[in-house]
């Protein structure tokens, strides 16, 4: 018999008592009792590589949980029993909590709450489901500093490795239909490996400098704001300078006599870019070497049947294959970060992968036909 809840568990007084209690029901509350300290574990894990803010928010998120632990304890009662295996994914991310951190594993816990089945369970309350969709916000939130600032240099990781597989498999695909010996395909390939990651660094590096160099001549001049103290306060110039930075006159008139009546040597026309607007782009130089990297080591899959004396339709087929496992790799890498599907963004980096590179073996049966 379940115990009554007290005022305080959350737990209506006759939850899982209008029907009866199945073997069933007891199996779903032990796993939903199981997930919940799982979760409670995960965040005092991350808590425990923060300080400050982030570490209270994730410590009150562990307290949340367990107040759904003491949900399905309630409703137990005596057939708690022996703890119980979560499911797996949970697990997974308690692991990776204890030896990662990070916004891996943030992306993880987003992808948890967001997983959450109380809204349909007959045996949850509509708090705990409230609780599930707000806690998605919260990791969402925690998470987003970390993703702004690896977004620059993954970007460049990510669209290199994919780009290095797509572009050398579809090279070697194309040259190997036409016709050509094992050792032009191969040459073929491992100059298109060298000169693909040279061009993908030096792209990266110009792109993502010139991305910076646009913020920093939107910062403001130090000599304008040197020059605040000898302005005409009756023509009040300075009202010009936020009307241009999108200030309706009104507030541009309001900010720029604020500015001229606290001015001290500190003071600044307008504050520069935050910090995040960098990041967000990451460094010209670590850009570059990631997007160097990682286009290589894609392009080189495709090569290694070839390096491995592999030919004709066997060395295709298995670089082939070795490709799509990559490109579902990185698809599923880039799925769990952004806290979206892993299985529908490996799919999609895998159909669009081996579109482009069926497109190029068509031309190179057609080209290797037309020479002959």
């Amino acid at each position: 018999m379940t115990p009554p809840a007290t005022p305080t568990s959350g737990v209506p007084a006759n939850a899982g008592e209008d029907r009866r209690r199945t073997p069933q029901d007891i199996r779903r509350w032990r796993r939903f009792l199981a997930d919940e300290r799982a979760e409670a574990a995960t965040y005092r894990d991350l808590a425990s590589r923060r300080t400050g803010e982030e570490k209270e928010i994730l410590l009150a998120l562990a307290d949340a949980e367990k107040r759904h632990e003491d949900h399905w304890l309630a409703l137990l009662g005596d057939d708690v029993g022996k703890p119980v295996r979560g499911d797996w994914r949970t697990r997974s991310l308690g692991w990776f909590a204890r030896r990662l951190g990070g916004v891996f594993v943030l992306a993880l816990a987003q992808r948890a709450e967001a997983r959450s089945t109380y809204e349909t369970d007959v045996d949850a309350t509509a708090r705990m489901a409230a609780d599930e969709r707000i806690h998605e916000e919260v990791v969402r939130g925690l998470a987003t500093r970390g993703r702004m600032r690896m977004s620059g240099t993954f970007r460049a990781a990510v669209f290199g490795a994919n780009d290095g597989l797509v572009s050398n498999l579809a090279l070697i695909l194309g040259i190997g239909a036409s016709g050509a010996s094992n050792a032009t395909v191969l040459l073929s390939g491992l100059a298109g490996l060298l000169a693909g990651a040279l061009s993908m660094g030096a792209g990266e590096y110009v792109s993502v400098r010139s991305q910076r160099e646009l913020l920093d001549a939107s910062t403001p001049s130090p000599l304008a704001s040197a020059a605040l103290p000898h302005l005409d306060v009756d023509a009040n110039e300075l009202a010009l300078v936020y009307r241009a930075r999108g200030l309706s006159p009104e507030e541009a008139e309001e900010h720029a006599c604020e500015v001229l009546s606290t001015y001290t040597a500190a003071t600044v026309i307008a504050p520069a870019a935050e910090d995040d607007e960098f990041e967000t782009h990451g460094s010209a130089m670590g850009a570059a070497v990631s997007s160097f990297l990682f286009f290589a080591s894609g392009a080189l899959i495709p090569v290694l049947p070839y390096l491995f004396g592999l030919q004709g339709g066997v060395a295709i087929l298995v670089g082939s294959v070795l490709v799509g496992l990559a490109l579902l790799g990185t698809g599923a890498t880039v799925g769990l970060l952004s806290g979206a599907s892993p299985v529908k963004r490996a799919l999609r980096q895998l159909a669009i992968g081996f579109g482009a590179a069926a497109a190029t073996y068509a031309l190179g049966l057609v080209f290797g036909a037309t020479v002959a």
